[in-house]
């Protein structure tokens, strides 16, 4: 059987992110302050999910990297959150590009770069995930149960 390759569940940039981004939405609902871009392309309701989506997100993503338990659980966690963090970055960089002045390229060129950072670790994770499912579908029930034949 070949060697059994997932990688580090502890990115630092990732990390940094999801430790960054509960901080933002929090702070976002209750100064009741966003970015203007948002507030001018975004409605009101779709503002709240995009704060408290990236407070789940942070959150969740955190959680699937120090899950305790089975490594494909946390794997599975750390995966919906890295590719909600993809689509609601997606969304800010939108935002940012409909008001489209210099300062917006800037500032959507580095989000845009988060949106594909996260999408690709999205895709890491799957292939991981993809890995360990036929690791285990290789090795007998007994040996996955600690028993010995």
């Amino acid at each position: 059987m070949r060697y059994l390759r997932i990688r580090s569940r502890h990115q630092p940039y990732e990390v940094a992110v999801l430790a960054t981004s509960p901080l933002c939405g929090i702070l976002m609902l209750t100064l009741d302050v966003r970015p203007t871009s948002v507030q001018t392309s975004m409605p009101a309701l779709v503002q709240a999910a995009w704060e408290l989506g990236l407070i789940l997100v942070g959150v969740g993503g955190l959680l699937g990297i120090l899950w305790p338990g089975r490594l494909s659980t946390g794997l599975g966690i750390e995966l919906a959150s890295v590719l909600v963090l993809g689509t609601i970055t997606g969304m800010y960089a939108a935002a940012l590009m409909s008001l489209w002045n210099q300062q917006s390229l800037v500032a959507s060129s580095f989000v845009i770069a988060v949106t594909i950072g996260s999408i690709w670790r999205g895709v890491q994770i799957a292939v991981d995930l993809r890995r360990l499912v036929r690791a285990c579908e290789c090795v007998p029930d007994l040996q996955l149960q600690g028993g010995v034949p």
